[in-house]
This record gives structure tokens, C-alpha cells and sequence, in this order.
């Protein structure tokens, strides 16, 4: 085999591990929800199991192979997939559709939450399924439990140190657990060939109008579980590339349809069924095979949880340059690229996971809110995409055509999965909404600030500025004094940065450095723009960076003071004393200038509501000057009061 040859396939084998984790352990619990939906083993019949069969096939077809797989990775921001890199290709298309963008996006951390519970405690009560360990766990809820908390709390804790051991594991071990999901099926299959009528659509419509169905178009909440990983398909695009995605998926359906079936054969199978809420997906497995079986499905139990937790990590991160979320603590634990540790989300996905075990108890429960949260986010991923394929040029025949297909598809999963909302849905919802409201006070008060807080021309005070600097009167505060800014437009900045070196302390410097930083649609660009105004001290510096890109503004702006300077545009900078020979730069100084809510502010009660909120979530973020990476740089920190537009003040009068 050529060198070529065998890092595809050493690409193609990482990709089973990293992006089918989610919708590769579907088949734990599947095949048991649905049983289970119309009454368990004694009354589901031929019909009904030919019919769920169909259904979970032709959901797989619709909406993971065709609009994941054929229309959605199309879609990639230079190489980057997921809700919010969508968002961030069409954002120019409305202003309204942030809306679907924050709706869908923390439905999708919310499954993020629900994932690792369902998948770890669905492999693990297959110990209940092992002959010899039987009369331990059968009906011991506590110790089942116990081991799943252990096992997630392991997972967890594991995050600080990277993933690059598991990763090694992560392809090879999937390999094997989808081919042995393949080869049990097969076993099954042989046994009653006239399983494949499932391939045939007009079973899985019968199904949903027939009366052995008890549970009606209800059915699909639990048929729709069996694609609940295809919005992490397309999520995981910018880890493995479209090309690996294509290569993989056939082979991953193929095993999973099989295994599907295989389980249906099994049911068929049955003359006598002593407990009729097994699980089909562990006893139709050979005896001797179980407990191994449990071990593997343990594994890939596991590196579904740690995709899940990585892949929050990359939204959240996403969702910030964006905007949509506070400043965290963001960590690289190790050289892969991408990956990345916050752990203020693994903190609170911690608890979050714990939480659902300790509340629910057992998997079939937790079933009953694991999948509504992602039906709203492919909901949301379809409205999307229509704006993407009209911005592409299709025509809106063709994009409503595909709109009103998915549209009514997953609207019709979101209802029958809103109708266990009682039975433990509303755990779902609970959390997608906390997150939603996090995400829109933090929008919100970005742009009530970025468009009512007072600016200056730069131009006007250049005048100022140069006796500033030429006032010897005055003790100099550094060589190069460097603002940041939130105003984008190139000429001008924030009053409150003006006034902290006019008004506050006269702050003399060689250069003024006002810096801007932009967070634009590449995930990986990296540009800036300057604007100097006919000076050469003062600078305004618009950074363009991507939403991937590590804002380290210090190490950036050393690297632009270099070029200006090797281009005559600023002067050398020598510094007396040193431990750098030849040295053109003097020192940065970065005042950091931080928002306080005035009492003047004249904002509305809602505005001063959503600012306060803001404001205060603001104190539990990471400093400014860790998240711009100057925590080893000279940085002043100033409170200025947030006036926004001033109103009028009553004047107050001297008595006698």
C-alpha cells in the first residue's frame, strides 16, 4: 500500500471516531423505544416491526444522507460546518435570521448535555442483560447509576488534559464497533430474509395509520432518535473535511442498517418471551458474546460523550467571536489543531449530565427528552440552509421545494417529540431556554451599546494629541499606548477612550495605538488594516480575525509595529536599556477601559434591564486581559460609566 494510500485510510478510520460517535450508539436504544412505545415484546406484531424498520430507514435516507450529507456539507464556511459557521455565511441575508442561529445553536449544547447520559447509561444496563452478573444489576437502579456518573465524571475530568490518547483510539475502536454492529445483524437477518420489505416505503406509512400502532404518529419520537447524530455530522466538517465524511458515511449507514434490521429479525424470531422490555439490541446477540459486547458498546458510549463535550467546546467558542456568548477561559491543552478546553463548560456540562442521571434515573426515561432538542435544531439548520441555497443562486421553486420537504419532516419528528415534553422533555427545553437567554441578553446588550454609546473623530483631536506628546511637563506613560476599541469604524473611536488621555491623567506617549478587532466569516483569516492619519504616532488598527483564531492582540501587535516600521511609516523605537540587542520597539502599555451602567443612561426599563443582566453575567467571564492574551503585557484597567445617551439632569440650587 503507497504512503498516499494509507493516510486516507488512516483519515478515513479517524473520521468513524470522531464523527459518527452520536449517531453510531443509536442502535442501544432505538429499537427499544420503539417496542416499548406500543406496550413492549408481547405487543408489537410483523407489521409493526416491518413498518418502525422502514420508518427509521427512510429517516436515515432523508435527512442524514440527503440533506446532511449530499445538500448540508456543501454548505461549509472555508472548510468549517456546524449552525453557527451556516449563520455566519448568510447572516448578510437579515438581521432576523441570528434568531434560528441562537435557537438552534443552544438546542444543540443542550443535546450536548443529554447525549453522554443516554448513550453511558444505555450501555451499561446492558450488565443487566449478562447471564452472570444478572441477580447484581437487574433492578439495582443505584449501582447502575453509581457507574454511569463514575464513568461520565472520568470523562470530564479528562478534558483538561487533552484527547490525544483517546484520539489515537477513537477510529479503530468505531471501526470495530460498526463492524461488529454490521456482522450481528447479519446473523440476525439469515435467520428471516423478509426483513429487506422494510426497504419499501409503503410499510413505514402504514405503520403511522394502523391500528397496531398505539402509539400513532407518536412513533416517530422514537423513530427520530436513530438520526439524532446528523446535526454532528455536519458539525464535524472543519475536524475531517467533506471528502472523509463521503468516504465513511456508506459504510456507517450500511452497518446500521443492518444492525437495525438484524434486531427486527430478532423480535420476529421470538416463540416465548419471558420479559418483554428487554433490550433487543443486547440480546439478540449471541450469549457468550453480551458481556464483550457491553464492553464495546461502553466504549463507544464513551466516544460519543467526548465528541459531544469537544463539540461544545468548538460551538461556545464559535458562539463567542460571534457574540452570542460571554468571554470564557479558552485553554489548548494540547498541539492538535482545533482542539481546544474551556472549563466553564465542563464545569457546568458536568453537573448538567450528573443532574439528568440522578433525575431520571434509567435510559428509557431520559429518551423521553433526549431528541427534542435536536429536532428544533434541524429546524432551524433547514431554514438555514434555504437562505443559503437562494444566496447561491437556486431557484426558489427548487429551495421551497427542499424547504417545505425537511420542513414539514422534522416538524412532524419536533411534534412527536414535544408530546413527551410531561414525560421529561421539558428537561430539554429548561435547558436550551437558559442557554437561549444567555445568548440574546448578551446580543442584545452588544448592540444596544454598540449603537447608542457615544463616538469621536480621531482627526479632531490629532491636535491635541501632538502637544500631548511633545509636553515634556508631563512624565511619559509609555512608548506605545494602545486602546481597544469596539467601534468598527475606522476614523473614529469611543468618547470614553479620548477622555481617559485628555481628561482622566494626561497619558503622554511616543505612539497612540487604537485597535479594533473584527471577527469575520473565515474561521481561520487572519488581516488587519491601518489608518494613521497622516501622523506617525498615532495608529488605528482594524484586526480581522476568524472565528477560530486565538485573539492574541499582543504577539499581532508587535507583528504590525514591525511592519510599519519596515516600511518607514513609524519611527524606530530604541530602547537604552534592554536584553535585546538591536532592539526597535519600545514598550506597549494596554489600557483596557471597562463599562460601568450610569444612573444618567437613558435607556428604556427593558435596555436597562437586558445591560444590568449583562453586566452582571460579565463579572463571572474571563478578564479582558486574558481573553486579548495580555496577561503577561502592561495593562491599566479604567472604569468609565456606560451613559450611553445622556439624559437630562435635574440642577440642583443653593439655599440659605
Amino acid at each position: 500500500m503507497e504512503k498516499k494510500d494509507k493516510i486516507r485510510l488512516g483519515l478515513a478510520i479517524g473520521t468513524l471516531g470522531i464523527v459518527y460517535g452520536d449517531i453510531g450508539t443509536s442502535p442501544l436504544y432505538v429499537m427499544k423505544s420503539i417496542v416499548a412505545s406500543n406496550g413492549g415484546l408481547n405487543h408489537v406484531s410483523e407489521d409493526y416491526i416491518i413498518g418502525s424498520l422502514s420508518l427509521i430507514f427512510w429517516t436515515l435516507t432523508l435527512l442524514t444522507s440527503i440533506k446532511y450529507v449530499i445538500i448540508a456539507l456543501r454548505a461549509d464556511n472555508h472548510g468549517e460546518g456546524g449552525i453557527f459557521s451556516l449563520y455566519a455565511l448568510v447572516r448578510k441575508r437579515g438581521k432576523w435570521l441570528i434568531i434560528p442561529a441562537m435557537i438552534g445553536g443552544a438546542a444543540l449544547l443542550a443535546d450536548g448535555v443529554l447525549t453522554p447520559a443516554v448513550t453511558v447509561t444505555s450501555a451499561i444496563e446492558g450488565l443487566e442483560e449478562i447471564p452472570t452478573f444478572e441477580a447484581l444489576f437487574t433492578g439495582n437502579t443505584t449501582l447502575i447509576v453509581i457507574i454511569v456518573i463514575v464513568i461520565l465524571s472520568c470523562i470530564f475530568f479528562m478534558q483538561r488534559y487533552g484527547t490525544m490518547f483517546i484520539g489515537r483510539i477513537f477510529g479503530p475502536t468505531m471501526l470495530i464497533w460498526f463492524s461488529i454492529l454490521g456482522i450481528l445483524g447479519i446473523i440476525n437477518i439469515l435467520g428471516d430474509l423478509s426483513i429487506f420489505r422494510a426497504f419499501s416505503p409503503y410499510y413505514a406509512v402504514e405503520l403511522l395509520f394502523s391500528d397496531q400502532n398505539k402509539a400513532g404518529f407518536l412513533i416517530l419520537g422514537s423513530v427520530f432518535l436513530a438520526t439524532t447524530g446528523a446535526e454532528a455530522l455536519y458539525s464535524d466538517l472543519g475536524h475531517v473535511g467533506r471528502k472523509n465524511i463521503y468516504i465513511t458515511w456508506p459504510f456507517v449507514k450500511v452497518c446500521l442498517i443492518l444492525n437495525y434490521f438484524g434486531q427486527g429479525a430478532w423480535i420476529l424470531s421470538l416463540k416465548k418471551i419471558d420479559d418483554p422490555f428487554v433490550n433487543p439490541f443486547f440480546q439478540s446477540m449471541p450469549e457468550p458474546f453480551i458481556m464483550y459486547g457491553v464492553l464495546i458498546a461502553t466504549l463507544a458510549a464513551i466516544i460519543a460523550s467526548q465528541s459531544l463535550i469537544t463539540g461544545a467546546y468548538t460551538l461556545v467558542s464559535e458562539a463567542i467571536a460571534l457574540n452570542l456568548l460571554p468571554r470564557l477561559n479558552i485553554r489548548y491543552p494540547s498541539e492538535t489543531k482545533g482542539q481546544v478546553y474551556i472549563p466553564a463548560v465542563t464545569g457546568v456540562l458536568w453537573i448538567a449530565c450528573v443532574g439528568v442521571v440522578l433525575y431520571f434515573q434509567d435510559s428509557s426515561h431520559m429518551e423521553a427528552a433526549y431528541g427534542l432538542s435536536i429536532t428544533v435544531t434541524m429546524l432551524m439548520t433547514t431554514i438555514l440552509l434555504f437562505q443559503f441555497l437562494l444566496q447561491k443562486g437556486f431557484s426558489v421553486i427548487t429551495t421551497t421545494a427542499i424547504l417545505m420537504t425537511f420542513g414539514v419532516l422534522e416538524f412532524a419528528f419536533f411534534i412527536s417529540s414535544a408530546a413527551k415534553f410531561m414525560h421529561g422533555g421539558f428537561v430539554a427545553v429548561i435547558i436550551a431556554v437558559v442557554i437561549m437567554a444567555l445568548m440574546y441578553i448578551w446580543f442584545t446588550g452588544y448592540y444596544i451599546k454598540s449603537k447608542l454609546v457615544k463616538s469621536v473623530p480621531i482627526k479632531k483631536f490629532i491636535p491635541s494629541l501632538t502637544k500631548l506628546k511633545d509636553d515634556g511637563a508631563y512624565p511619559k506613560f509609555a512608548h506605545n499606548l494602545v486602546y481597544l476599541t469596539s467601534n468598527r469604524n475606522p476614523a473614529r473611536v469611543e468618547h470614553a477612550v479620548m477622555a481617559s488621555i485628555l481628561d482622566k491623567r494626561p497619558k503622554r506617549a511616543d505612539v497612540y495605538w487604537f485597535v479594533n478587532v473584527q471577527v469575520v466569516d473565515g474561521p481561520y483569516a487572519a488581516y488587519y488594516t491601518v489608518e494613521s492619519f497622516d501622523t506617525d504616532f498615532v495608529v488605528r488598527v482594524q484586526l480581522k480575525l476568524g472565528f477560530r483564531v486565538e485573539q492574541d492582540i499582543n504577539v499581532f501587535l508587535h507583528q504590525i509595529a514591525k511592519d510599519l516600521i519596515s516600511k518607514g511609516k513609524l519611527a524606530q523605537q530604541k530602547r537604552k536599556y534592554s536584553t535585546a540587542t538591536n532592539r526597535t520597539l519600545g514598550d506597549f502599555c494596554f489600557v483596557l477601559v471597562q463599562d460601568e451602567l450610569s444612573t444618567e443612561a437613558d435607556l428604556t426599563n427593558w435596555q436597562r434591564s437586558i445591560m444590568k443582566m449583562k453586566l452582571f453575567i460579565k463579572r463571572f467571564t474571563t478578564s479582558p486581559e486574558s481573553w486579548f492574551g495580555l496577561e503577561y503585557s502592561d495593562v491599566q484597567l479604567e472604569n468609565v460609566p456606560l451613559y450611553l445617551s445622556k439624559k437630562k439632569t435635574r440642577k440642583i440650587r443653593e439655599v440659605n
